[in-house]
C-alpha cells in the first residue's frame, strides 16, 4: 500500500505554495540593535569611564585626542569611501581653529580691546577690517564650519571639474597646506605668525584654568564626536553613500548611468572639510593654543596615517585608529623624544605592507578563520531546498 503525500496549500491564485515557508526574517533589525549597542558603549566609556579613571591632564589629552578623531571621520568618508587621499585637511582644520581663536582672544580682549600679541608687536594702531566679525560668536561660531566648507567648495569645483585625481590631488592637497602656512607665518601683526594664538584663558565665559571647565570643554567634545559619528553613518548607508563607492571604483560607469562623479565626490570634500573645522574650533579651548605648527604638511599626514592604522574603509576604524596613533606619538615622545618619528612611520610602513585593511580588519579576519572553508558555501544548502521547491511546484 502506497502512502499518499497531503498536497501543498494553495494560494489565492490556485498555485500550490511551498510546504516550507519561513517566518518574516528580522535580521534587518540586527544592525540596527549593533549600533545602537555600539553607541551606548562608547557614551558609557567616553562619558562614565574616562572621568572616573582618568586624571585631569590625561582627561585633556584625551579631550585633544578625540579632536583628531573629528578630523578621522571626514577623512574616512572622503578617502575610504571616495578615494579622494586627502592630504591638506590641516588647512581646515586650522581654518576652524583660527576662527574660534579669534573670537576667544577678542572676549578676553574685551568691547573694544585688541589682542595681547597685536599690542605687544606694535605693528597695528587698531584692530584690523577682518578680525571684527570675529568678535560676535554669531558670526565667529558658523564661520569654523562654513568657512572650512566654502574653501573645499571652491578648490573642489576647480579640481574636481578638472577630473584631477589619485597622486595629482593629494600632491595638490597637500602644497595647499603648506601656502596655509606660509600665509600665516607672513602676517605675524595679524596671525600671530609662528607662535600662533596662544595664552586662550576664556570659553564663553568660562575660565579655562578651572578643572571643572575643563571636564566640560571634554564633555562637549566626546558628545560631538559621537554625533559626527551618527552622521557619518547615516551618510554612509545611505543612497549616497553606495554612490560615492560606485565613483571610487569606477567614474566612468557612473557618468555614464547620468550621474556626475564630480558632484559626488565634492560634497564628500566639503562634508570632510566640516568636521575638519569643526575639529579644529574644539581643539583650541581643550589645548588652547592653535598655530601653523599644528596645520601644516606633518599635521596633515598624521591625520591620514591615523585613519590608514584604523581602517578606512570602516566607520569606527578611522576614530580609533587616530586616538591610537595620537597616544602613541605621546608616549613614544616622552620615553623617546629623538626617535618616536622613526617608530610612528614604521607603524604606518608594517600596516599598509601588511595589514592594508588596518587594524578594523582584524576581526573579520578572526572570523573568517573561524568559521573556515565551509563559510563560502554556507549559502549553497539553501539555494539548494529552493530549486527543489520550484521542481516540487511544477511537478
Amino acid at each position: 500500500m502506497t502512502a499518499v503525500t497531503p498536497a501543498p496549500p494553495s494560494t489565492a491564485g490556485g498555485a500550490p505554495a511551498p510546504a516550507d515557508i519561513a517566518p518574516p526574517s528580522r535580521s534587518g533589525d540586527r544592525p540596527r540593535l549593533r549600533t545602537a549597542a555600539g553607541f551606548a558603549f562608547g557614551a558609557a566609556l567616553l562619558f562614565a569611564v574616562a572621568p572616573l579613571t582618568l586624571s585631569d591632564f590625561r582627561l585633556a589629552l584625551l579631550a585633544k585626542y578625540l579632536c583628531v578623531a573629528m578630523v578621522a571621520v571626514g577623512i574616512g568618508i572622503a578617502w575610504g569611501r571616495g578615494g579622494m587621499l586627502t592630504l591638506g585637511q590641516g588647512v581646515f582644520f586650522g581654518l576652524g581653529g583660527y576662527a574660534m581663536a579669534m573670537h576667544l582672544k577678542l572676549a578676553d580682549a574685551g568691547p573694544g580691546g585688541m589682542p595681547d600679541f597685536m599690542q605687544l608687536y606694535g605693528q597695528l594702531d587698531e584692530l584690523p577690517v577682518w578680525w571684527r566679525p570675529f568678535a560676535s560668536p554669531w558670526f565667529a561660531l558658523p564661520a569654523t564650519v562654513l568657512l572650512p566648507m566654502a574653501v573645499a567648495f571652491g578648490l573642489g569645483s576647480l579640481v574636481f571639474r578638472r577630473r584631477v585625481r589619485g597622486a595629482y590631488f593629494a600632491i595638490l592637497s597637500q602644497a595647499l597646506a603648506a601656502a596655509m602656512v606660509i600665509l600665516l607665518i607672513g602676517q605675524q601683526g595679524t596671525t600671530g605668525g609662528t607662535n600662533g594664538l596662544t595664552d586662550i584663558q576664556g570659553f564663553f565665559g568660562y575660565d579655562l584654568d578651572d578643572p571643572v571647565n575643563q571636564r566640560m570643554v571634554y564633555f562637549i567634545i566626546a558628545g560631538v564626536l559621537l554625533g559626527l559619528l551618527a552622521l557619518a553613518r547615516q551618510l554612509i548607508h545611505s543612497r549616497y553613500g553606495e554612490l560615492l563607492v560606485a565613483v571610487r571604483d569606477s567614474e566612468e560607469r557612473v557618468r555614464f548611468v547620468g550621474y556626475d562623479p564630480a558632484s559626488v565626490k565634492l560634497v564628500a570634500y566639503v562634508v570632510a572639510a566640516g568636521m575638519a573645522g569643526l575639529a579644529g574650533a574644539l581643539f583650541v579651548p581643550a589645548v588652547g593654543i592653535i598655530s601653523p605648527a599644528l596645520i601644516g604638511i606633518v599635521p596633515s599626514i598624521e591625520f591620514v596615517i591615523g585613519v590608514a592604522v584604523g581602517g578606512r574603509a570602516t566607520l569606527l576604524g578611522p576614530v580609533l585608529g587616530a586616538v591610537a596613533v595620537a597616544w602613541a606619538r605621546t608616549a613614544l615622545s616622552e620615553r623617546f623624544p629623538g626617535t618616536w618619528t622613526y617608530l610612528q612611520g614604521l607603524l604606518f610602513v608594517v600596516v599598509v605592507a601588511f595589514l592594508p585593511g588596518g587594524l578594523a580588519s582584524l576581526w573579520a579576519l578572526a572570523r573568517r578563520r573561524d568559521a573556515g572553508p565551509e563559510r563560502s558555501r554556507r549559502g549553497w544548502p539553501v539555494l539548494g531546498r529552493q530549486r527543489a521547491e520550484r521542481a516540487e511546484v511544477h511537478q
